[in-house]
């Protein structure tokens, strides 16, 4: 899993935003777009945009833009025989498909090496901030985790985000996920397929590049997702953007049920924003 990925800075407080880190009709029309956009796609161990460890973020890649995200999570200083190890690395690439302001859309493949079934698909639609009243909050419908195997990587993750900027604070975002009660469950095989995602993100050292693009420099992030699951867990770690378009994160995570994904472990996340269609 992973990024506050696919982000493409846009102000101090909203911070580059866009990874990765997506005229509006009522909720319905967005699931149903959503469920569509799933069904002539066929459902995705990938995540949309992400804070941290979970996808839950306010934002959704912009229209055009290709994000490629590369993420290694490793135990540090513990040998094999007492729970070192190592996922396997996560090569992700997440696009923008919509060309609107007021509902945007990010569809996207993880491919997790080397694994027996690597390939896994998401997708999320959303609106952002501000965009059905002044004031309002991001609202967005996304699924994650769409694995390719029958009873084994098809967890089919529905979440949703409710975000909001506070001023001088930080962004927060908090919603609830459900998945297949048949791959999410505990190290002891229990049902436990569903849970609440918390995240929180603040930019700092505002800088702008030659062509007057203001993005922060550095950005704390954390989050959590409850659950003993394959899901459940939570970290924090530093973003240092090289440009607007350039990331690096790093920083410890750990898991609600070591049974399941072992050790605390370390994170290196490469980010990298092309901009393919369109502009930004």
């Amino acid at each position: 899993m992973n990024s506050l990925k696919n982000k493409v800075g846009k102000s101090k407080e909203t911070i580059n935003v866009l990874k990765w880190r997506k005229t509006m009709k009522p909720k319905l029309t967005i699931v149903m777009l959503l469920a569509n956009l799933l069904f002539i796609t066929g459902i995705a161990h990938a995540t949309p945009s992400t804070t941290y460890w979970t996808p839950m973020t306010m934002d959704i890649q912009p229209y055009g833009v290709l994000h490629i995200g590369v993420d290694d999570y490793f135990t540090v200083f513990r040998k094999a025989s007492s729970g070192g190890g190592s996922f396997p690395t996560d090569l992700g690439l997440t696009m923008g498909v919509l060309p609107f302001e007021k509902v945007q859309m990010e569809v996207g493949f993880d491919l997790l090496e080397s694994s027996d079934y690597p390939l896994f698909f998401n997708a999320k639609i959303g609106t952002p901030e501000g965009s059905l009243f002044n004031g309002s909050p991001s609202i967005e419908l996304g699924i994650f985790n769409v694995g390719t195997e029958d009873k084994v990587t098809n967890q089919n993750v529905v979440f949703g985000v409710i975000g909001k900027t506070i001023p001088g604070v930080g962004r927060f975002a908090v919603g609830p996920y459900v998945g297949n009660s048949s791959v999410l469950r505990d190290s002891e095989g229990s049902k436990k397929d569903s849970g609440v995602m918390v995240a929180f993100d603040r930019g700092f050292i505002s800088v702008k590049d030659k062509e007057g693009y203001e993005y922060n420099k550095l950005v704390f992030a954390a989050d959590y997702a409850s659950g003993n699951n394959a899901i459940g867990g939570g970290g924090f770690g530093l973003y240092y953007y090289f440009t607007k378009d350039i990331s690096l994160l790093s920083g410890p995570v750990w898991f609600n049920d070591e049974g399941i994904n072992g050790k605390w472990k370390w994170t290196i996340q490469l980010d990298i924003n092309l901009p393919i269609l369109g502009k930004k």
